[in-house]
């Protein structure tokens, strides 16, 4: 009984000391006509990805179904209330197909480059990119920041999504599995063992 305790305290042990892969911080947008500030009926759509990893800001924004052609589209920030309200320009998206109606857009932005914001937010926030990262980060914690896609028809934006939080915890390494089976495997060969040592005593 001894050596089962010990070989279950083995596997724990190692299940705790094993390091785990660190998940990048990811964020989801779903946008969409009735989602503006304004509902309206757009048909259009995004399900847009944006993972941070340190400073940087990795944008997936594919879109489709758009009513008229874009004309611009920004990271808004930071409304009062989660998941709702609205809010001025914070990073405006730089090379964003323009004049379409259906695209995909992939950038990447360095948070501590002043540049990547609008000077106002810049601004806001003691005009340095410090405090405006810093007020970015916060706010998405918060699901206080919102992609907007503006058209032609919607200057005001035809379709948005707040960005909300859909990281995953952290999962162990190969060699944290790898642990876990052999102290079940020694758990398992104990066990058929145990009948025997019983009959001999």
């Amino acid at each position: 009984m001894k050596k089962v305790i010990s070989a279950l305290a083995l596997t724990v042990s190692a299940l705790t000391v094993a390091p785990a892969s660190q998940a990048q911080d990811v964020y989801r947008a779903v946008s969409s006509g009735p989602a503006e500030a304004t509902p309206n009926a757009s048909p259009g759509y995004s399900i847009a990805t944006f993972e941070i990893d340190g400073n940087i800001l990795t944008a997936d924004i594919p879109f489709s179904d758009l009513t008229t052609p874009t004309v611009s589209a920004h990271l808004h920030c930071c409304t009062t209330d989660s998941l709702a309200g609205a809010a001025g320009v914070a990073i405006p998206l730089f090379g964003f197909p323009l004049g379409v109606t259906s695209g995909n857009y992939t950038q990447t932005f360095d948070l501590s480059d002043p540049a990547i914001y609008n000077p106002t937010f810049l601004a806001a926030f003691g005009g340095t990119a410090t405090g405006a990262s810093a007020a970015m980060l916060d706010a998405l914690t918060g699901n206080q920041v919102y992609l907007n896609i503006h058209t032609s028809l919607y200057p005001g934006g035809e379709i948005r999504g707040f960005l909300t939080d859909t990281s995953v915890a952290a999962i162990p390494e190969p060699a944290t599995w790898g642990m876990l089976g052999a102290g079940l495997a020694g758990l398992a060969i104990l066990s058929r063992r145990r009948p025997a040592l019983f009959k001999q005593a």
